[in-house]
């Protein structure tokens, strides 16, 4: 009897545990499913209601997050792009609402550093100076979202955030700026056709290398699809490509960053007396007066510089960038950015961030040549904003999907540059191609004073390149922050950001005599 009964338990037991293994195995598949997505059918949708206290008053918001899926024209699956939309949902005619499109740069980086640093109604709870707090991390309502000024796209191009190719494509096709542009453009294109978006005024604000694929898109969505853009948010803006590339041969950016230089030493206390004392902008005046006065010419003359003159110029370069004469002149006048971040400080055996030069990091030693790591990025950023983007999708979206979130991936590499091959990507022609065919678009660019990554000096020399033609002059403005790339995670650049933002969409929406 008692065989028996052991017979009974152990068959009970293997029957809970096949049903469980069953039940685990079904859950599997419907988590590979959610991320795969390709298959056939299009991907469900994850779609949630939510609400905000803005200045005293609610704002009800929808969430659509989830997969688009982009097929050829023969309907062959092509890329799942993952995105998270906001519309708000008192705003009355969707179909006249503007709409803005935003996404991140790298390339390789997912959209969730403008998503829940600045423009999304969730953000990533910082430092008012933008540092990071101890882990684990928090989201709070974010009061300065842009929301209620226009619905929200969130974009992740593919092999960023859980975008990926369909099932049996090859990846390559979407990693250059020319499969870049493409990709994003058509998902654009999809997402306007989709939900009801081409009487709405279309935005763009792209961050960093995002700046890159904004400009390149209000060629793309022009010339293929006549889908055209009211106005442009560039944040922490590269175009020209020259202007960051620390090659021989290229002078530029020693000129365009030497400002930066400038400000980061004034932060950090490095700079001479007589200039340390002065503003941030008194000092930064002087320094992009040097920058393309006596500098610029010093460096043009190469080796038929006199002696005399060098050495003036060494003594003035040293006291704008906090670094000793002799130093200066054993770069030939030509300090790279790679070795700035490790001199200025390495008495104090301390470094300064690439993204943000407020942020100082400590090495193994200070005798090497460049930093170990950047902890503008390392230490500040990367946590924070990867572990809430992981947890609010899941939890609070209810998106269902179990691949790794690539935040800022290395995975695009190599990224295709063959349309300008033995040359500099420069997309300044194409943003000022696109202004004039169409004159009624804004471009606002916004830049960080401690920004290494894509200085406001550089931004200012690829604006003043543009050759737009007079008219179109007021189309453009320019704003700056006491702040870095991510100018946002500083609380006071946040509130100016938020109120710049206001000002720029507003005079970029059409008056009602031109409706």
């Amino acid at each position: 009897m008692k065989k028996f009964l052991r017979s009974l338990v152990y068959a009970a037991l293997c029957l809970m545990f096949a049903a469980t293994s069953v039940g685990i195995a079904q859950e599997s598949a419907k988590e590979k499913d959610s991320t795969r997505a390709a298959s056939g059918g299009e991907p469900q949708l994850s779609v949630t209601q939510h609400q905000i206290t803005i200045g005293g008053k609610a704002l009800r918001y929808k969430v659509t997050a989830g997969y688009m899926l982009m097929r050829d024209e023969s309907g062959k699956a092509k890329a799942n792009i993952f995105f998270t939309a906001y519309t708000r949902e008192d705003a009355g005619d969707v179909s006249k609402r503007p709409v803005l499109f935003s996404f991140n740069g790298g390339p390789g980086s997912a959209s969730l550093w403008l998503h829940l640093g600045v423009i999304g109604p969730r953000r990533v709870l910082m430092g008012d100076m933008g540092e990071s707090l101890a882990p684990p991390y928090t989201l709070v309502d974010n009061e300065y979202t842009w929301l209620p000024e226009t619905d929200l796209v969130f974009i992740d191009p593919v092999m960023t955030g859980y975008s990926r190719p369909a099932q049996g494509e090859d990846q390559k096709q979407f990693l250059g700026y020319v499969e870049d542009i493409a990709s994003v453009g058509d998902f654009i294109r999809l997402y306007t056709t989709r939900y009801g978006r081409w009487s709405s005024p279309k935005f763009l604000a792209g961050e960093s290398y995002g700046t890159t694929r904004a400009a390149g898109l209000s060629g793309y969505l022009q010339n293929r699809y006549n889908l055209y853009i009211n106005g442009i948010a560039l944040i922490s803006t590269i175009l020209n490509f020259q202007t960051a590339r620390f090659q021989p041969g290229n002078d530029l950016p020693y000129m365009l960053f030497l400002p930066t230089y400038t400000s980061t030493a004034w932060y950090h206390k490095r700079l001479a007396p007589e200039l340390q004392q002065k503003s941030l902008k008194t000092v930064l005046a002087e320094a992009e007066q040097f920058a393309l006065g006596d500098y610029a010419l010093a460096l043009l003359q190469g080796s038929k510089l006199p002696e005399a003159t060098r050495k003036s110029v060494a003594e003035r370069l040293a006291k704008l960038t906090g670094l000793t004469p002799q130093y200066v002149e054993g770069a030939n006048l030509r300090v790279e950015i790679s070795r700035f971040t490790k001199e200025l400080l390495r008495s104090d055996r301390r470094t300064v961030g690439r993204l943000d030069s407020r942020f100082k990091g400590i090495d193994l030693d200070a005798v090497g040549e460049r930093f170990e790591f950047d902890p503008s990025l390392d230490a500040t950023i990367s946590g924070p904003f990867t572990a809430t983007v992981n947890d609010y999708l899941r939890r609070e979206l209810g998106v269902k999907n179990d691949l790794p979130f690539e935040s800022l991936t290395g995975r695009v590499q190599p990224w295709n540059y063959n349309n300008v091959q033995n040359q500099y990507l420069n997309v300044g022609e194409t943003l000022r191609q696109a202004m004039t065919k169409n004159p009624f678009m804004k471009v606002w660019f916004a830049s960080g004073y401690y920004d290494f990554a894509t200085p406001y000096f550089a931004s200012d020399y690829t604006v003043n390149q543009l050759q737009l033609d007079p008219s179109l002059q007021p189309n453009i403005t320019q704003t700056y922050y006491e702040a870095g790339h991510m100018m946002y995670i500083h609380k006071p650049s946040l509130v100016q950001l938020q109120s710049d933002f206001t000002k720029f969409i507003r005079a970029a929406l059409p008056s009602p005599s031109t409706k």
